[in-house]
């Protein structure tokens, strides 16, 4: 039996309101029920049955999942706005080098060779992390929705050109998915409403099949073309 209703989970700074959007346009009657996830907890979520499929950051544990690449983030650099990194509308992790940086419990960037000097203390959450960014205590390293997500007036961040991309994908159960589960698989791929997956385009026709196609539709609406005249012979 389908299931009369499809739960998406999403983590801090992965808001999927274009996919719900085009969904209820779509299934006004199936409804759409967005149920928020930590970005470490996403895979399980999808694993345990809490959620049909989630958004989750990679690189992570997929064990028993299928996952789509979707896109990839630019990694910024949050810092109070009198710091001298904003002079420049963007940084190298040499500008970072010497900087105290604070490294949440929750970071999601995963970069071995993060610039800056790691401060000792490590806050439980990237947005207990913004907070003591704003005492300048240090500097921050993350994903840019997640400082657009934690947006404080005293704050900026500018993107670091040389840093890893933070990977966004879609689980979901391995095997066949659900109708429902592929419809929004459908969605986020961007098919349009009534496209069948897998469906290969009409062969072209040729000329030939081209000119008799046309001389049916004449003959359908009445308009058969007249035979042309025999040429006269000369007289002997």
């Amino acid at each position: 039996m389908t299931p009369q209703s499809l739960t998406l989970g999403y983590m801090p700074g992965g808001p999927p309101a274009k996919w719900a959007r085009i969904w209820a346009q779509r299934h006004p009657d199936v409804p759409l029920h967005l149920h928020p996830v930590a970005a470490a907890d996403a895979a399980d979520a999808v694993r345990g049955g809490v959620v049909d499929l989630s958004l989750l950051r990679l690189p992570a544990d997929t064990t028993g999942l299928a996952v789509i690449p979707l896109y990839e983030e630019t990694t910024v650099v949050v810092v109070p706005k009198d710091h001298v990194v904003t002079a420049a509308d963007e940084v190298t992790a040499a500008d970072l080098d010497d900087e105290p940086t604070l490294i949440p419990l929750d970071d999601v960037v995963g970069w071995p060779d993060a610039p800056g000097v790691a401060v000792e203390y490590r806050p439980e959450t990237t947005g207990a992390a913004i907070e003591l960014v704003a005492t300048g205590m240090g500097v921050l390293i993350v994903p840019q929705s997640l400082a657009r997500l934690h947006h404080r007036r005293d704050l900026t961040h500018r993107p670091i050109v040389d840093a890893p991309t933070c990977a966004v994908g879609l689980a979901f159960p391995e095997g066949q998915p659900s109708v429902l589960v592929e419809e929004f698989i459908g969605i986020v791929r961007g098919r349009r409403p009534g496209s069948s997956r897998g469906t290969p385009p009409p062969p072209k026709r040729t000329a030939r099949e081209k000119t008799l196609a046309k001389q049916a539709a004449r003959a359908a609406a009445g308009k058969i073309p007249r035979r042309p005249a025999k040429p006269k012979r000369g007289r002997r």
